[in-house]
């Protein structure tokens, strides 16, 4: 058994857990989360996807002491009380949500993805970008054209077209 702490979405969450329980269960069972989802128990899908100080990571494949003393946040920690977070809201605008199951991983990747290579993202850098999520109802032009959409939104260039 080991004993864990980490911060999930601005709230402390301890428990001892036996050395095996994965992140994503973590998340799932004691924070009592469950936006974060097993897709494949093989870590290729990405909808297990959370932000670990601030880099995605893939909750099913990491262990829950492997985070210990983290701050996570999970597809329930992006919005800012009421109101959507961009990509969030571009998802919703741009008919990205398809069944909904891959979305919060969908969502946390390019949160990441803004994060990390900038608002300037163009069609071939998300699609590369994509690679480690699987979207199983249909093809991913529409969530493309959310990230790209969020990504112009968070940087102002869709408010200076307009």
């Amino acid at each position: 058994m080991s004993s864990v702490t980490m911060t999930v979405n601005g709230k402390s969450v301890s428990a001892d857990v036996e050395d095996r329980t994965l992140l994503v269960d973590f998340i799932r069972g004691n924070a009592g989360l469950t936006g974060t989802h097993v897709g494949c128990d093989t870590s290729q899908c990405g909808a297990c996807l959370v932000l670990m100080d601030g880099r995605a990571v893939k909750s099913c494949t990491m262990l829950a002491a492997q985070a210990d003393g983290a701050e996570v946040v999970t597809i329930e920690g992006v919005a800012s009380g009421d109101q959507l977070h961009p990509v969030q809201a571009a998802f919703k605008d741009n008919h990205g949500l398809q069944c909904g199951f891959c979305t919060p991983g969908m969502i946390i990747s390019a949160v990441d993805m803004i994060n990390r290579c900038g608002p300037n993202l163009d069609e071939a850098t998300i699609r590369h970008e994509l690679d480690g999520n699987i979207c199983r109802c249909t093809g991913y032009h529409n969530i493309v054209k959310a990230i790209k959409a969020a990504a112009d939104e968070m940087s102002g260039t869709a408010a200076a077209a307009e």
